[in-house]
């Protein structure tokens, strides 16, 4: 029940960051209104407590570390379906490497 919910953190956290990021690219990058940037920099806050949320035990780097496996994920998956930019084997692969990297870190039994 442990992994579902940190799990459950990580992609909070992830949706959260990619989310408020891109409502600051296209205030920006494709001249929406000034709300969209503030929307997105209240989100990316909220971004910033979530990980807090993770387990007693983690500390600040062994939270950040895998989660940057997921957002790597995460972003594929919001290129895909919000830019609608297919991802290739490459990006596959590489997400695949990255989400055992979160197990590893993340998950691995210690001493």
């Amino acid at each position: 029940m442990e992994i579902i919910k940190s799990m459950f953190y990580f992609i909070l956290a992830g949706i959260f960051e990619i989310g408020g990021g891109y409502l600051i690219w296209i205030w920006l990058r494709d001249g929406k209104s000034f709300l969209y940037g503030i929307v997105g920099a209240i989100v990316l806050i909220l971004y910033g407590i979530i990980p807090t949320f993770q387990p007693a035990n983690s500390n600040f780097g062994k939270v950040y570390a895998p989660y940057g496996g997921i957002f790597i994920v995460l972003s594929i998956l919001w290129g895909w379906k919000i830019d609608n930019v297919t991802p290739d084997k490459f990006d596959l692969i590489g997400g695949a490497v990255a989400l055992i990297g979160v197990i590893i870190i993340m998950y691995a039994p210690r001493s």
